[in-house]
């Protein structure tokens, strides 16, 4: 197991290293395979699948659509679920992301949230990383965006 290289891990760095990886193995848990195990489950949150997916299809879509939806999942849904391993991911946490953006009467936001949640859940299925979609479950507990109604005139 290799605790870093000269001169980018420093002396005291690598003993920190060392000294953690002793209590490890006391603990009786093999350093090498906790490692691997840590750069899985961060390969596997939610976060880094959604940018997975978002540099995947976002190459066709217009610039300014790619921003908006890049600043929604940044600002409204990673800060609470980004770091979950995506197949941990659950109906009602979802939801109570997305009734912190329905608390602000940003509704049309939560919505197109919840699409982009989806989508990104579908991504993680087709890749192998989660066996179910949470976002399919909340059609219908959103409240709905209301339009004004009758003929428009010009």
């Amino acid at each position: 197991m290799s605790l870093g290289t000269y001169p980018e891990a420093g002396l005291k760095d690598a003993r920190a290293k060392r000294d953690e990886a002793r209590k490890q193995l006391a603990a009786g848990i093999d350093p090498g395979e906790h490692r691997k195990a840590t750069k899985t489950a961060k390969a596997n949150s939610l976060e880094a699948v959604a940018r997975e997916w978002f540099a995947k299809y976002s190459r066709g879509w217009s610039l300014d659509h790619a921003e908006r939806t890049k600043r929604r999942l940044e600002r409204d849904i990673f800060p609470w679920l980004g770091g979950r391993p995506v197949r941990d991911v659950t109906t009602p946490e979802l939801l109570a992301v997305l009734r912190r953006i329905e608390a602000r009467d940003a509704l049309d936001v939560a919505h197109r949230a919840h699409q982009n949640l989806g989508r990104i859940f579908h991504y993680a299925i087709a890749t192998g990383r989660a066996e179910r979609n949470p976002a399919a479950d909340i059609r219908g507990a959103l409240r709905p965006i209301h339009t004004s109604c009758g003929y428009h005139r010009a």
